[in-house]
């Protein structure tokens, strides 16, 4: 009964995707945007497809841990109705922002969540462009719900649900949603979160509800374009030749490089491993917190207007230009 909920929401969401997909191809078509292209596509479905396959390969051993915590749980539900999954959809949402965060102020795991950052445009098949290795590690994040009663299967339906409307929030082609944009992720927010504008980045970690990221400070609003700039979707330095091995693996070959440089200490090999990513032993590099406080720095300078933010202290005047 519970796989076949789980195959059933599989079933529903395939056709949507394929009509709403074929809709912003021709809506993009008409209004002369270049938002798709075949390789970009093509890239998409082969990381989603190498996903896929890792996680159903996976699948036994991560649900049977749930399912040994659950045995274990700290908690018995008396009955499964609407507050059973009420709180499960706001636990599960919370728990993958704290992982969406991780991956993304942690090098090691942005090595893994870069693949799904990495597309230099915006449509519903970039939801596609999955982290290929996270399954091996994401199920650690969702221990604590099997703990607290929650049934492994139903903690697998909810995470794919909520999965479905992060893909839908993959557009340029929905604007501003009113009263909705208070609540949940809309496709605003998302279009920030892939930004790699200064002040875009590591913003709106959410996957369905936004109130996380206002709650812990890593929300943004999309800024229009003449207050700001346009957006930049990629990489803050995209790569020059992606191809099926370099996308998935480029910056585990570069966290190798960084950690085995000569005359570091255990410390700073650790540092290019665990800490954000941009993070070097000399400064030679920024992180993302870095390229927001040099752009803070650069248009107080420009406006005339003194910054007080604590962070930019110490910081040199530079020109931030994002690739």
């Amino acid at each position: 009964m519970d796989s076949l909920r789980e195959q059933w929401l599989i079933l529903i969401s395939t056709p949507i995707y394929l009509v709403v997909i074929g809709i912003e191809l021709m809506l993009s078509h008409l209004q002369h945007k270049k938002v798709y292209t075949f390789k970009d596509t093509v890239t998409n479905i082969y990381l989603m497809l190498l996903n896929s396959g890792i996680d159903l390969i996976f699948r036994l051993f991560y649900v049977g841990v749930w399912q040994y915590c659950f045995l274990h749980a700290w908690h018995t539900w008396a009955n499964y109705g609407w507050t059973y999954w009420v709180l499960l959809l706001l636990g599960e949402d919370f728990l993958y922002y704290w992982l969406h965060r991780f991956d993304h102020e942690i090098r090691f795991f942005w090595a893994t969540h870069v693949t799904h950052h990495s597309s230099p445009v915006m449509n519903f098949t970039v939801g596609f462009r999955s982290s290929v290795f996270e399954p091996l590690y994401r199920f650690i994040y969702f221990i604590p719900l099997a703990w607290l009663g929650f049934r492994p299967v139903d903690i697998l339906f909810m995470y794919s649900a909520t999965q479905i409307w992060g893909i839908f929030v993959h557009t340029e082609c929905i604007g501003k949603l009113g009263w909705l944009e208070y609540i949940f992720v809309t496709p605003s927010h998302h279009r920030v979160h892939h930004g790699s504008n200064p002040k875009y980045l590591d913003k709106n970690m959410g996957m369905f509800l936004i109130i996380w990221d206002k709650l812990f400070n890593t929300f943004q609003e999309e800024i229009p374009a003449e207050q700001y700039q346009p957006i930049h979707y990629g990489l803050t330095k995209n790569l020059e030749k992606p191809n099926a091995f370099t996308i998935i693996f480029h910056e585990w070959i570069a966290i190798w490089k960084d950690a085995l440089q000569k005359g570091l200490t255990f410390k700073e090999r650790l540092g290019y491993i665990f800490g954000p990513p941009g993070w070097s032993h000399d400064g030679s590099r920024q992180t993302s917190k870095d390229l927001q406080a040099m752009e803070n720095l650069q248009q107080s300078f420009e406006t005339g207007i003194p910054n007080n933010n604590e962070t930019t202290s110490g910081l040199q005047v530079q020109t931030v230009n994002v690739q």
